[in-house]
This record gives structure tokens, sequence and C-alpha cells, in this order.
């Protein structure tokens, strides 16, 4: 891709997901993603109504009269993005590949944060850390954050979601907000991803594709395993064939399902052709 084929994707990218972040997202990301507490903001003349809890004693007996004191959230938060680089999220039957979709939905997301003036970084892995980017704050971060999900080209295709969330939790030394966008056909992540979770705010968005659900039966078909780079006769006009890959996938769904939520952390499913806009702000308002 040249520099000027990518500036026009990562404009028309930021177009889209910048009007979504501002008058879609914003409110519900604020509403959902608390500060880390309260701090005190000033000191004001005490007014029916205002908790006695407040009342600044020293101030109150200086001034023969109330005072109480002021609290604001402090606000800023830091998100991490952890984006899977695979070889599996170069699939897609309908309308995108699962790498676009993730893009868009890591572009908006990184808006709704910069608009609350939140730092934003993004981690990009399969099988070992392709990239880090630390979080920093602005457009032209967040710019620059989708200019490497468009162009990466990562050097390995398998995938390793332990390996991620043991680099998140080494470099992340405070509690972040954490989105970890992947097909999610992976194993033995549980037990890190609780450790992960009780430090850190984590929500997992699985992007899938219709044609990964099951095997239609086409007969005998060649097959490219894109995590491998293996290609593999498969006879999908049988039974058996069809029975064992329709396991394989629901026992990688049901082990998704359940690590998130024995972890306590979050969950969103969005398939390539559906609405995943619908289903983040589901997500937000089933939060706040």
């Amino acid at each position: 891709m040249d520099t000027k084929e990518l500036l026009k994707k990562v404009r028309k990218i930021e177009i889209k997901t910048r009007r979504l972040s501002d008058h879609v997202f914003g409110g519900e990301y604020h509403s959902t993603f608390k500060g880390r507490g309260m701090t005190f903001s000033e000191v004001r003349a005490y007014q029916f109504g205002d908790d006695v809890r407040n009342i600044d004693w020293n101030v109150t007996a200086r001034y023969n009269e109330p005072f109480v004191k002021v609290f604001e959230e402090e606000r800023e938060l830091t998100m991490m993005l952890l984006v899977d680089v695979s070889g599996s999220e170069m699939f897609g039957t309908r309308k995108q590949f699962k790498k676009d979709i993730i893009t868009e939905i890591a572009a908006t997301l990184a808006f709704s944060a910069t608009r609350n003036n939140d730092k934003i970084g993004l981690m990009l892995f399969s099988d070992q850390i392709e990239l880090y980017i630390p979080p920093k704050k602005g457009r032209s971060h967040v710019l620059r954050i989708i200019r490497e999900l468009l162009e990466f080209k990562p050097e390995r295709t398998k995938t390793d979601i332990t390996g991620a969330l043991k680099y998140l939790s080494d470099v992340m030394k405070k509690k972040a907000i954490v989105f970890m966008l992947s097909d999610f056909m992976a194993e033995d992540y549980q037990h890190t991803l609780k450790i992960a979770s009780g430090k850190h705010d984590v929500t997992g968005i699985r992007i899938f594709d219709k044609m990964e659900e099951t095997i239609p039966n086409l007969g005998l078909v060649q097959m490219k395993d894109e995590e491998t780079g293996e290609y593999i006769m498969v006879d999908t006009g049988s039974k058996g064939v069809r029975r064992s890959y329709a396991r394989y996938y629901q026992e990688r769904l049901d082990y998704f399902h359940q690590s998130f939520s024995i972890s306590g952390a979050g969950i969103i499913n969005t398939r390539t052709d559906e609405d995943y806009v619908k289903k983040l702000l589901g997500y937000f308002k089933r939060r706040a």
C-alpha cells in the first residue's frame, strides 16, 4: 500500500469512526468507564441539601459560617487496545475481513477515549508481541494507531492470547480499560485472563464470520489454514468431518464465554456482517 492510498484509507476510517464516537459513543463511554476516584476541587459556602459529611470544619470555624468541600471525578483513564493480528483475522466471506471490522471498532473506541481526554495504547499480537505503542493522548496518536492497524505486517501467523495478557500485566502497572479484539480461536488462557481482569477492566470483543460456524457440504475441497499456511483436502461431504469441526468450534466458543465470565470480564460478540455499532452501544448501556 503506497503512502497516498494509506492516507486515504486512514482518512476514510477517521471520518466514519469519529462520527460514531462523537454522536453515539461519547456519552456512553464516559458513563460506562469511571475515573479512578474523587479528588478535592474547592471549598464553597454550604447550600441547603449539601451532605453534612462534606463540611470543612476548619474553614467553617474561621469564617463562622458553614463551608463544604467540593469533589470532582478524577477522570483521566488509559485505554489499551489488544489486537489479534494472526492469520485467521484475514478471513471473511461477507462484507469485510475480520481485520477490517477490528480496525473500525478499535478506531471508534480510540476516538471515544480521545473525546474524554484519555490516553490510548496499542498492542498487536500473534503468538508473539508484534508491536507495542505506549499510551498517549490526541488525534495524531489515534491516527498513528489506525495506520498501524491498516498496514502492519505481522511476522507470525499463530495466536497466543496468554502471552499478550502477560505482556499487558508487565507494561501496565496502573489500572487500564482493556479491549481485546480477536476471534478467540485459542485455549489455555483462562488463568492469565483472570489475573489480568483482577487488575484491569477487561472486555473481550469476539469478531467472527458466519462461514466459520459450520462447514457447508461442498464435497472434496482444498482448504488453507491461515495460521499455519498449510493446504489440506477436506471432505466436506462427510457428516463426521462436519460434526467434528462443529464440535471444535463450539468448544472454543464455550471456552471464550466461560473464561471471560469466570474472570468477571466483559463480552461482546459481533459477526462480520452484523452492525457492530449496535453491539457496542448495547454493551455500554448495560454497563452504565
